[in-house]
């Protein structure tokens, strides 16, 4: 009977065991649940995005008002440590923004080292601009970025905002190579609206942004993020931060869902997460 008893007993844990696993993974082998550390992850990927884009809309800014007079001090999104190339061929401009090899440190504290080129029309009376870029060696924090990027940038009023203001739209098809060898790949269009400082171009610091859009993350381990932003995300370039201080995004994995609230405007790196009706606040920046 002791026999008996220890073999159900052992058949009701090895179920148990195999139930719990069930809850935690797919039939493919991917995870179900949405981890903290996953999103603290696809946040450094978003940060990188967030930088990269800022300097390919610095450097259109910078050419666009090449013989404009600042009506201040001039403080630019890229730091003395950045050396420009400028050449006009057939009438487009490209840009060459060398970071050197050693590492560069922008405003906010990201590091970033290589290249990066930018590429647009000098005919800036045009009422759309497509800004393009690439990356030659590029790293951010220690991450390898490569593919390309478009933004597509015009001047008009939205429904965020009554006043004409510069309005890019951007497609994003990456691939981001942590310091690790994971691999990751980010796909999306983004919606970036300067909401404040576009009549102060010599002034990055006053700019402030609203962003809306939506793209997918897929993880090493063929984990799939969805993230949708349902609040438009608020960036304000005082901060020094590549983190929204405004703004609500919704990600799912599968049949996991995740919301993120980046706060009432509060400079910091802080969010709070909600999962199963449970929130708790994390430091993105960890």
């Amino acid at each position: 009977m002791k026999t008996k008893e220890l073999f159900i007993g052992t058949l009701i844990a090895f179920s148990f065991f195999i139930s719990c696993n069930s809850d935690e993974k797919t039939n493919d082998g991917t995870t179900s649940a949405i981890s903290n550390a996953e999103i603290i992850t696809a946040s450094k990927i978003d940060a990188s995005i967030e930088d990269v884009t800022n300097i390919a809309e610095d450097q259109f800014n910078a050419q666009l008002n090449i013989t404009a007079k600042p009506g201040g001090p001039i403080k630019n999104f890229l730091p003395s440590c950045a050396t420009i190339t400028t050449v006009l061929t057939n009438n487009t401009w490209t840009k060459t923004v060398d970071f050197g090899t050693e590492g560069c440190t922008l405003d906010n504290g990201n590091v970033v080292k290589g290249k990066m080129v930018i590429s647009f029309s000098n005919d800036f009376s045009s009422s759309t601009q497509t800004i393009s870029y690439t990356f030659d060696g590029f790293y951010h924090n220690g991450k390898k970025l490569q593919g390309s990027k478009s933004i597509v940038r015009t001047i008009k009023t939205t429904d965020l905002f009554a006043t004409a203001h510069p309005v890019s739209t951007a497609t994003i098809d990456m691939t981001i190579t942590f310091d690790d060898g994971g691999v990751y790949t980010r796909k999306g269009s983004l919606v970036k609206e300067m909401v404040a400082g576009y009549d102060t171009w010599f002034n990055w610091d006053d700019n402030a942004f609203l962003v809306t859009g939506s793209g997918t993350t897929t993880f090493p381990n063929g984990d799939t993020f969805s993230a949708e932003i349902t609040t438009p995300l608020e960036f304000e370039a005082s901060c020094k931060k590549p983190f929204a201080v405004k703004g609500v995004v919704s990600i799912t994995k599968n049949n996991a869902v995740a919301v993120i609230d980046y706060g009432d405007g509060n400079c910091d790196t802080l969010v709070k997460i909600t999962k199963d009706g449970v929130t708790q606040e994390i430091d993105l920046k960890k």
